[in-house]
């Protein structure tokens, strides 16, 4: 089966944008689904990906944007010691803006470790310059020391963009005192699968199935989903993504009879995995700064996909999971209550039915993708109509 991600063109190439992501793209849901979608409006759209050392493709296309992959070897997860390899990663960026400089007329910065060599090409060359914030990395990654002035340099890069995008309006909090040109709310929704991914539901037949695609991290509340695997051998799991505890996970898997490892999947893998699923997690720690400000992936695409999702309380993830009914909350590490929870779920079908329809009628009411498109194309478009230089 092939899930059609984007729409057709609209027109011809009108307006050239470039993404630079510090990732590889392998999958990257929210860069993809930007580019994807700028690309299906007749923008001219090349992304620039890191490539830490999976040795993919250096170039690639897909779904009209073109793929550019820069390849510096480094690790994940390392905080403070992958500096040097950061400082590479930014320094090929920025090389490549400047090398390229005619190719484009603005640059989609993600996150603040493209947004600082975006921010000198874009001053440099006369470019429009858009600050998407996927995760603040004062709070999302471990800066130690220097986290006052990793806030500091993202706050003056949010005040000096033409246009910063933010994935919740919670988001606005980390920002400080900056004050943005122009400030847009694109949730990190999926596009509308729904339908296509209806052939792989499981409900109603077989065991119960839980499942987790995402970072590989101990940060997520894999040790506490393991250790309730352990114990409950009648049911299912399926555990894909990678990250930086992905050797780990991967053991543990092997030593449960009724864990499935996958590996580092695509992303329509990813989506049959969970329509697949009768219940999905999303438990971040409360402990890490930015997990208080999250509206992750997972949780809509459970409202997508009519799946109830568990996650953990203190997170704002939490917040909208009450006020929209769709899924149970459970303190974070605690593997009793996540227990409860699914086993609750596994022993009421009408229950997860409900769940799952109340996250469908959030997802279509607020957080559709069609909406959260039409912000980014009304942005792109307010951007194409002024003098880029």
């Amino acid at each position: 089966m092939v899930l059609h991600f984007h729409g057709e063109v609209e027109g011809g190439c009108r307006f050239r944008a470039v993404v630079c992501r510090s990732g590889p793209l392998a999958p990257d849901p929210r860069a993809e689904r930007a580019a994807g979608a700028l690309a299906a409006a007749g923008f001219g759209v090349t992304v620039v990906a890191w490539d830490r050392g999976w040795g993919l493709p250096l170039e690639e296309s897909r779904h009209g944007y073109r793929i550019v992959r820069i390849r510096v070897p480094a690790a994940f997860g390392r905080g403070l010691r992958n500096l040097p390899g950061l400082a590479r990663w930014q320094a090929a960026l920025l090389v490549w803006l400047v090398r390229n400089q005619q190719t484009y007329g603005v640059i989609h910065a993600c996150d603040l470790d493209t947004a600082l060599p975006g921010l000198i090409a874009a001053r440099a060359f006369r470019k429009r310059l858009v600050f998407d914030i996927f995760d603040s990395y004062a709070h999302a990654f471990r800066v130690g020391p220097l986290r006052g002035l990793v806030r500091w340099l993202e706050a003056q890069v949010a005040a000096r963009a033409d246009a910063v995008i933010i994935a919740d309006e919670i988001r606005w909090a980390q920002l400080g005192l900056a004050r943005p040109r122009r400030l847009v709310v694109i949730y990190n929704s999926p596009p509308d699968l729904a339908a296509q991914l209806s052939a792989w539901s499981s409900e109603g037949t077989g065991p119960f199935r839980v499942a987790y695609v995402g970072l590989l991290d101990r940060t997520r509340g894999l040790e506490a989903l393991l250790t309730v695997m352990g114990r409950r051998p009648e049911w299912r799991l399926d555990l894909a993504g990678f990250g930086v505890d992905a050797d780990w996970v991967a053991a543990r898997a092997r030593s449960l009879p009724n864990v499935r490892f996958h590996g580092r999947v695509d992303y329509p893998e990813a989506l049959r995995l969970m329509a697949a699923a009768d219940a999905l997690v999303a438990i971040y720690d409360p402990a890490v700064p930015n997990h208080r400000f999250a509206s992750p992936n997972k949780l809509f695409e459970a409202m997508m996909l009519s799946r109830p999702v568990v996650v953990a309380a203190g997170t704002h993830a939490d917040h909208l999971v009450e006020a929209h009914g769709c899924g149970l909350v459970v303190p974070y590490g605690d593997d009793q209550a996540l227990e409860s929870a699914l086993a609750r779920l596994a022993a009421d079908p009408l229950l997860r039915e409900q769940l799952g329809a109340a996250g469908r009628r959030a997802y279509e009411t607020h957080y559709h993708w069609d909406r959260m498109r039409e912000r980014l194309l009304a942005l792109y478009r307010d951007l194409s109509g002024e003098d880029a230089g």
